[in-house]
């Protein structure tokens, strides 16, 4: 599916806001709710649209501190790796990357004694580690959810 000017400013509008209704996209965009609906469809059904969610301000929850770790794994470990972190509910996100490092990991815990046992007790019993680096978070300038188009 290729996007044109509508669509893009159809989603940059729910990356603002999820929640707007189909009649508040029509009236903005002067168009039907039926037309913003059925656009709105044909881009979750193409993919464009993954999913609708919420953002949780992970302070406000007890989720104090975040931390960044680049994760070197043996080539032959790297799945099985990335598997064991994903399941893992404190990390935020996982990504393969380019670069000095294999992995990226993105993790969110209470405190530095949860950080130190996310470390010791689950990234470090790991096997297939062969490296870790680890960055902690200490302010938030933009943090982006959504692609803006």
């Amino acid at each position: 599916m290729i996007l044109d000017r509508i669509d893009q400013r159809i989603l940059n509008l729910l990356v603002e806001d999820g929640r707007r209704s189909y009649v508040e996209i029509a009236a903005e965009l002067n168009l039907s709710r039926v037309a913003v609906r059925d656009r709105i469809q044909n881009m979750k059904e193409s993919g464009i649209i993954e999913n609708f969610t919420v953002v949780i301000n992970s302070e406000r929850v007890g989720k104090g501190v975040s931390a960044f770790f680049e994760v070197d794994c043996d080539p032959s470990s790297l799945v099985d790796v990335a598997h064991s972190l994903v399941e893992i509910p404190d990390v935020a996100s996982c990504y393969q990357m380019t670069g000095p490092s294999t992995l990226h990991v993105h993790v969110l815990v209470e405190d530095f004694p949860d950080l130190e046992r996310f470390i010791n007790e689950k990234l470090y019993a790991l096997d297939g580690i062969t490296r870790v680096e680890s960055h902690v978070l200490l302010r938030r300038f933009k943090s982006r959810t959504g692609l803006k188009l």
